[in-house]
């Protein structure tokens, strides 16, 4: 099924506010929703609410043989799934253009930033390691997929915990998590996605709603950790044109925004911990 076309006076509206200072949901230029981080009671479960964005993932584990290439490190994969409750055009079994985009920014900032130690996964050089799978789903889709999707795949990644292992000789043993405490993840620093719509007239919009990126000419997304450290940069739109002012100034904004994001995870992390130990 096809997206509902936006009318005139709808994206007419936006880039009217949009160059006036002014958003429909009346937040400032660069103002993020309001966003909501929880955890589930299974370990690696995280649902991210960005406004009325909704997504959730869930990360699992399985030993699998080692990459000849990469012999003494496991393998992080990540999966998206368009739910087709999540929006009218999303249908079942299809990523379609927007679902590939997500997914292939979420890998680009998560794993091809190197943030998970893959070396602690490695159980016996070429023969067995880790193999940790990040399912991000889709829930409801009101813009800035993104940024929520990849949040929620950082969040699960830091609260997933895998089974123990001990070595006798050659013989792996996989210690139940009620033999053992639980080990959780390496993680080496925390990348996020910041995104901007571009209109124009040389205008960025942080943190863009469905009716922003449809009525936008092009998007920015920046990938950044908490030492503002660049992680992946896509300037997508045909023909939009931006200058490279307004990319600094994006950067310096998602710099810091990256920081507050950061900070609001571990928090979040943190009262989970302390919920669970108190129960």
């Amino acid at each position: 099924m096809k997206e509902t076309p936006l009318s005139i006076c709808e994206k007419q509206t936006v880039i009217q506010g949009v160059k006036e200072g002014q958003r429909v949901d009346g937040r400032s230029l660069s103002e993020q929703r309001k966003t909501c981080i929880t955890f589930g009671t299974e370990w690696g479960c995280c649902q991210v609410l960005l406004g009325n964005t909704r997504v959730m993932a869930q990360v699992s584990c399985s030993v699998q043989v080692p990459k000849s290439s990469r012999a003494n490190e496991g393998m992080l994969f990540i999966n998206v799934e368009m739910s087709t409750m999540a929006a009218e055009h999303f249908e079942a079994g299809r990523l379609g253009q927007q679902g590939i985009e997500v997914n292939r920014l979420v890998e680009r900032c998560i794993k091809d930033s190197r943030c998970i130690d893959l070396e602690s996964l490695c159980i016996l050089v070429e023969e067995q390691a880790w193999e940790v799978r990040v399912d991000i789903h889709i829930l409801n889709h009101e813009g800035n997929l993104i940024d929520a999707a990849t949040l929620a795949a950082l969040g699960a990644l830091c609260h997933f915990k895998r089974p123990d292992v001990t070595l006798d000789g050659r013989d792996v043993i996989i210690h139940q998590l009620d033999e053992r405490d639980p080990v959780p993840l390496t993680i080496l620093h925390h990348p996020l996605t910041l995104s901007f719509a571009l209109f124009n007239q040389g205008i960025c919009v942080l943190d863009p709603t469905n009716l922003e990126e449809r009525s936008a000419d092009g998007k920015l997304v920046m990938g950044l950790n908490a030492y503002r450290e660049l992680c992946t940069l896509q300037i997508s739109g045909d023909g939009v044109f931006i200058h490279k002012e307004a990319v600094i100034s994006c950067a310096n904004v998602a710099a810091s925004r990256a920081v507050q994001m950061v900070e609001m995870l571990k928090k979040s992390l943190a009262d989970d911990a302390a919920e669970r130990y108190s129960a």
